[in-house]
């Protein structure tokens, strides 16, 4: 199987709000997301690729239009906006224009890091 991962940058504010008032995450606050996708084929094109990188370009746009320097739950319409929840959020829109998509990692901080691959 061959593999190959692409990662993206975003910054963005969310507030877990249905959490207690003492944790930390149900306060507004922000991060510098990073979402590695990643994409997978038993074999390769014809040009030797999984995919040409320059096919995940889409990706880059709908990232930085929609999710770039905004308040996510705004964007995503509710107050659950976790790694996991965006992992499996940008799998869903990978999968549906790019069916070699095999996982997505998002990651909120240096040290935590969430996938979706189903």
């Amino acid at each position: 199987m061959f593999r190959i991962t692409k990662e993206f940058h975003f910054s963005a504010s969310h507030q877990l709000s249905h959490l207690p008032d003492d944790h930390q995450c149900a306060r507004m606050h922000g991060h510098n997301y990073i979402v590695v996708v990643e994409l997978s084929a038993a074999e390769l094109d014809a040009n030797g690729f999984v995919r040409d990188y320059h096919e995940l370009q889409p990706l880059k746009r709908y990232i930085d239009s929609e999710f770039d320097h905004r308040h996510l739950n705004d964007v995503l319409g509710h107050d659950r906006v976790t790694s996991e929840y965006l992992a499996k959020h940008f799998y869903d829109w990978c999968k549906s224009r790019l069916p070699e998509t095999s996982a997505v990692r998002v990651s909120e901080t240096p040290k935590t890091w969430a996938e979706y691959r189903p």
